[in-house]
């Protein structure tokens, strides 16, 4: 079994690399601040030359057969497997996850490398197409795109770099990726050691631990990279748009969201009850698709508000140790400090606090608001907290319409008994995803995963994905002599 956290250091050129700034970063569990290990942070020359060998191993790289590819990978995937109990104990002290979320995380994980294995053989491959161009045979194929440039956030790390990682590798392209240090061992180190067993040649995978200030743009702004992979932030979502764009790079941008879980007049309120708890509160609310707003049917209003209260308050919190505990740790000192202000806002603001919940550490339990206002600043604001906000439709196209007045895009949920319906008034939503009878956290390699307006752009999933890491190519050939004009 694998002692993940003596791979603290940077995964460059094949090896594991101390960092040159001389400084190091202490990972702790957020739960009771134990040091879980010490990285060594690299400097911004060592991630010039990250970018520069990947740049150099990729054109091998993107030549090897598919079957050399898919072998790598199936055993990077057995080694996930062969190494489950010690993964997802790290995840759960690393990120603070419940063990829930810790085994949510690794099989996600697990489930994108799997389904990068059909991806092995989308390059190269020749499709023919018809023109009205006499004697022209017309052939596409879709080649690697080079260098992935891949930042992951501190949520679900794991799960959310290898969804870059599997398929970019998959498709002959190489990456250099950068996980949040916070998670440095979830979000890069365990992945970087699993392709290293597999036996991926060096280069191919380059896995950075580095202080933004360091490095500050330069995972942007490298001329070595085509495209930039990021999940986090809307605001850094936008900055990175804003340099890519200046720059022409691809980018494939998965940011905040507000996501709407709307209660129809005609819905089962027992069911969506079972399903608000727990798109509510897996992780503590810090996911992207977390449900953000409760959007309630006048009529169903106030039999889903006590209902819901009443199976809140029995939801278990403290030490994610605890295979009982649904909600753990924030990330840390500062997100709670900022969930605890939105909180104290509300309150200054007269929003009605049906139930109060309370801080011990970085453990927020559940607070609920009752007859939000969908323009005031609480329910217009991604919380990434156990902090509810209920408010109330006076129709189900009135609920729509709340729905849609957010800046965000990302997920969205609509219960009702009317299936036929709850698909129309669901394409009514402008988001990248509706879920009908269901919460709003869902996630497939299978599936167009991605948001509008400011949650993002690009889809990852299957077949989607191959569409933003490929490039494609046409090539004619002329079967016959050609008469031209002149």
């Amino acid at each position: 079994m694998e002692r993940f956290e003596e791979f603290n250091k940077s995964f460059i050129d094949g090896k594991w690399t101390e960092g040159k700034t001389g400084q190091t970063f202490e990972n702790k569990n957020p739960y009771d601040q134990s040091l879980i290990t010490t990285f060594s942070l690299a400097s911004v020359d060592q991630l010039h030359q990250a970018f520069e060998t990947s740049k150099e191993a990729q054109k091998a790289w993107g030549k090897t057969k598919p079957e050399e590819r898919l072998e790598i990978l199936k055993k990077a995937n057995e080694f996930l497997k062969e190494n489950r109990e010690a993964i997802v104990d790290i995840i759960s002290r690393e990120t603070g996850g419940s063990f829930i979320k810790a085994n949510v995380e690794l099989d996600l994980t697990i489930q994108y490398l799997e389904a990068s294995f059909d991806l092995v053989k989308k390059v190269y491959e020749k499709r023919e197409v018809h023109t009205s161009m006499e004697g022209k045979k017309n052939y596409v194929y879709r080649l690697p795109l080079g260098v992935i440039t891949s930042i992951s956030p501190f949520n679900f790390p794991m799960n959310l770099s290898m969804r870059t990682i599997a398929p970019a590798l998959a498709l002959g392209n190489t990456v250099v990726h950068k996980p949040d240090v916070q998670v440095g061992l979830t979000g890069g180190s365990i992945l970087a050691r699993a392709f290293e067993v597999a036996g991926l040649p060096k280069g191919v995978l380059q896995v950075i631990q580095a202080d933004v200030q360091e490095i500050g743009d330069e995972m942007l702004t490298s001329p070595h990279s085509g495209l930039i992979s990021f999940t986090g932030s809307t605001a850094v979502g936008k900055h990175i748009g804003e340099i890519a764009g200046k720059l022409l790079k691809r980018v494939a941008l998965e940011l905040g969201g507000n996501n709407p879980f709307i209660v129809l007049a005609d819905a089962d309120v027992d069911r969506a009850v079972d399903a608000a708890i727990f798109g509510k509160f897996i992780h503590q609310g810090q996911i992207c698709m977390i449900i953000n707003r409760f959007i309630i049917h006048k009529d169903k209003y106030d039999e889903f508000v006590q209902k819901y209260i009443e199976r809140v308050k029995k939801v278990p919190y403290g030490d994610p140790k605890d295979q009982k505990t649904i909600i753990g740790p924030l990330i840390n000192e500062r997100q709670a400090d900022k969930a605890m202000q939105f909180i104290e806002e509300a309150k200054a603001d007269g929003i009605t606090l049906a139930l109060e919940g309370k801080r011990i550490g970085n453990v927020i339990t559940p607070f609920v608001f009752v007859d939000v206002d969908n323009r005031s600043k609480l329910a217009q604001t991604e919380l990434f907290a156990p902090i509810s906000t209920i408010i109330k439709a006076e129709s189900d196209e009135h609920a729509i319409e709340l729905a849609n007045d957010t800046e965000y895009g990302l997920s969205s949920a609509i219960f009702t008994t009317d299936i036929e319906r709850g698909r129309e008034l669901g394409l009514q939503i402008d988001s990248g995803m509706t879920h009908i009878n269901d919460q709003t956290v869902n996630d497939s390699p299978s599936v167009p995963f991605g948001g509008t307006k400011a949650s993002g752009m690009g889809r990852f999933g299957n077949d989607w994905i191959v569409d933003e890491f490929t490039v494609t190519k046409w090539i004619s050939v002329q079967t016959g002599y050609r008469t031209y004009p002149f």
